[in-house]
């Protein structure tokens, strides 16, 4: 059994700085790179896309709506081609910083109100489908387990990563409890570890309901801007390993 865990980087901006990445990029094996928009900047780019080849890490690029002040995760209302070429240009920076740095870009991952916006609407999804395979055919593109992101992933020909999260509840659907409610975000290391075990070992997870929906995941995330994050992805390794799950990043044919 083996198991991507990712994790959202390169969300500092300036001065600002955001997460803990080099701790992160010890115990994660994929790295999802801020592309300037909801997070992140030239510079930060440039250090990061570095800084991930140096820790052998599967780097993708993080692309979101254009909203630094709310960090992506509010809903923008954009046409699916304005998202295609959103996406387009956030890819294809990050893109620029992989081939000055000599390694190559692995994965596509939309960021928050984006991301889950994508797992519902068919319209977006395709859109960021379609402009992933237009980048490059072979990338892979990571959804939500189930979502019409990963159906438009597989319909245009792309390679998709089935996700995961392992701080996050979930509701009846399969998405994302909305932030805003009570208890959606996981905050007991104990909690989280008991969540990621279920959707590894059982390929279940529970919902807010109480009730378990299936689900088999290809990686798990991990929030770059999460408190301990790091303490808590080196648990969370530690017990996947002693249950006999190797940790790895995704290849080709999955």
């Amino acid at each position: 059994m083996t198991i991507d865990i990712n994790a959202d980087v390169g969300e500092s901006f300036g001065a600002f700085s955001v997460g803990e990445d080099q701790e992160l990029f010890k115990v994660i094996t994929s790295a999802n790179i801020a592309c300037g928009f909801h997070a992140g900047d030239f510079s930060v780019m440039n250090r990061t896309v570095k800084e991930a080849k140096k820790n052998n890490l599967s780097i993708g690029a993080h692309p979101g709506f254009p909203d630094l002040q709310g960090f992506g995760r509010r809903n923008m209302i954009m046409s699916p081609e304005e998202i295609y070429e959103m996406v387009i240009y956030q890819v294809g920076a990050l893109k620029a910083f992989c081939q000055l740095h000599h390694v190559r870009l692995r994965h596509v991952k939309p960021h928050g109100a984006l991301y889950n916006m994508a797992a519902k609407d068919s319209s977006v999804a395709k859109a960021i489908a379609q402009a992933t395979f237009d980048m490059e055919p072979d990338l892979i593109l990571y959804g939500l387990c189930n979502s019409e992101l990963i159906e438009a992933g597989k319909m245009v020909g792309l390679q998709t990563a089935q996700e995961a999260f392992a701080d996050r509840l979930y509701d009846e659907d399969g998405q994302l409890v909305n932030r805003t409610e009570p208890n959606a975000i996981l905050t007991t290391d104990e909690d989280i570890v008991t969540q990621v075990l279920r959707i590894v070992k059982d390929r279940q997870v529970k919902t807010k309901s109480g009730d378990s929906i299936r689900i088999h995941a290809n990686t798990l995330c991990f929030h770059g801007d999460g408190k301990n994050v790091s303490a808590v992805v080196r648990k969370v390794r530690k017990v996947l390993e002693e249950n006999n799950v190797r940790i790895a990043p995704l290849e080709l044919g999955i």
